[in-house]
């Protein structure tokens, strides 16, 4: 059995593929802003960051009004969010062993609704923290110290799975082990000293 009592999980790049879905409507909202044509590889290295901080980054005026119409762009696309093979599997088993799963996403509620909640997959997680529910967002360790306190569980009880530097940096903030999920990350810059490496959702399984 697993040491581990529950898995926290990052949404973008760990459990659904939003790359398209992310990216295209910001070169929309760059075009809007700017006049100016980007390429979809300019864009990649936002890809990592939370919403509102590739906003930020950008030196958008009104970022509130931009990341809002960022969102709804992102919520209008087409092919939406898709789940990587393998998760189905991997939610039931953890499941099926008494392993809680939980969310710790930049996510907006709404956007949870779409991507998660609407795909059933909100069954599996005993606890979602999403934007919403914290003032701080990663790299910042406040949604992971928010997780724990619903799920009422210690650091050195659970695992966090993401993507990207944002979230290892978290994890790490919190004194949570850090599972690197590389199937999609599009850097491994800063990401030193994970606790484990996955290479594709079923690896997750190992944990058991």
């Amino acid at each position: 059995m697993t040491k581990y009592k529950a898995i926290i999980y990052d949404l973008d790049g760990t459990i659904l593929n939003t790359l398209d879905m992310n990216m295209i409507p910001l070169l929309k909202i760059i075009k809007e802003e700017t006049e100016e044509d980007w390429a979809f590889e300019d864009v990649l290295k936002f890809a990592p960051y939370p919403g509102m901080k590739v906003i930020e980054e950008l030196s958008f005026e009104n970022k509130e009004e931009v990341y809002a119409r960022w969102v709804k762009y992102v919520n209008e696309y087409e092919e939406g969010a898709v789940v990587y093979n393998g998760f189905e599997e991997v939610f039931k088993r953890f499941n099926k062993n008494n392993i809680l799963q939980a969310v710790a996403s930049a996510k907006t509620i709404e956007q949870y609704e779409i991507d998660m909640v609407e795909k059933g997959l909100d069954q599996f997680m005993e606890v979602a923290v999403l934007a919403e529910h914290t003032n701080q967002h990663k790299p910042h360790p406040a949604p992971l110290l928010k997780c724990l306190e619903l799920l009422q569980l210690n650091a050195n009880e659970v695992i966090y799975v993401g993507d990207s530097f944002s979230d290892y940096e978290a994890a790490k903030s919190a004194g949570i082990d850090f599972g690197y999920a590389t199937w999609g990350s599009v850097s491994s810059e800063g990401i030193l000293e994970p606790k484990y490496v996955f290479n594709e959702p079923k690896d997750l399984l190992q944990l058991l």
